[in-house]
């Protein structure tokens, strides 16, 4: 076994043990789910306190914070299999609270930059917020007119990823090609997504349309198959004596 195996197979067994303490106390999946919204707004509080002088440590803190939220983001789905917790509303809760914790980390780091009078950077942190919104949603939108809209490659969990090598390794400058990053692949996998759903749509439409043009052909038929009435003689026409 090498040792990457090695390290992920005690990840997951460390995983599991977490899991299975925390189905013990029958905590509610939502709880967690909540919970790891708190901690995420912990490091956004980290982001938004950085200043020049010790932005270097406090991103660093925050990183590690980001860390321990992705543990309730990882168990809180786990918990709720485990307990026999899942609902429909669970899954929803969970959804909105993923969108909260990925603006909250954003705007800490708004705050930094706009403290920090870093006009670019500012507007750039806004663009991969309105991004990393617009990613979730275009799935959203797109799931709820054809299934499944998988495609593209910026994930919640990748970003969470990036975010965090940036604030961990923001004394050697990683977060500004970390911003970068998230806002062309999430600006790319937007738009795979919009081609998708369009294209996905067409077949769609096109499917609807010919079972349409058969469902009319088909009444047409039934029409055409109807009994005629019988054409009667008409009344005679009785001759006139005069």
């Amino acid at each position: 076994m090498t040792w990457t195996g090695a390290f992920g197979r005690g990840c997951r067994v460390l995983l599991y043990a977490i899991v299975r303490g925390l189905a013990l106390t029958r905590i509610s999946p939502n709880v967690l789910t909540f919970l790891g919204l708190v901690i995420n707004t912990i490091a956004a509080i980290l982001f938004g306190y950085a200043n020049p002088t010790n932005y270097s440590r406090l991103f660093a803190y925050a990183g590690l914070v980001i860390i321990g939220a992705g543990i309730f983001d990882m168990v809180d789905g786990r918990v709720a299999r485990a307990t026999g917790q899942v609902t429909t509303f669970g899954a929803f809760f969970d959804s909105v609270i993923d969108r909260y914790s990925d603006v909250a980390l954003f705007f800490g780091l708004l705050v930094y930059y706009a403290r920090g009078n870093h006009f670019f950077y500012l507007v750039l942190v806004a663009f991969v917020m309105v991004s990393s919104v617009m990613v979730s949603y275009t799935r959203a939108r797109a799931e709820s007119l054809i299934g499944s809209c998988k495609v593209g490659f910026m994930e919640r969990p990748e970003r969470v990823v990036l975010v965090i090598i940036g604030a961990l390794f923001a004394r050697w400058g990683a977060m500004a090609p970390v911003l970068w990053v998230l806002a062309v692949l999430s600006t790319t996998t937007i738009i795979h997504r919009i081609a998708y759903t369009y294209q996905q749509t067409r077949i769609l439409d096109a499917q609807a349309a010919e079972a349409a043009a058969a469902q009319q052909a088909m009444a047409a038929s039934k029409e055409g198959n109807k009994p005629q009435p019988a054409k009667g003689k008409g009344p005679q026409q009785i001759p006139s004596f005069n």
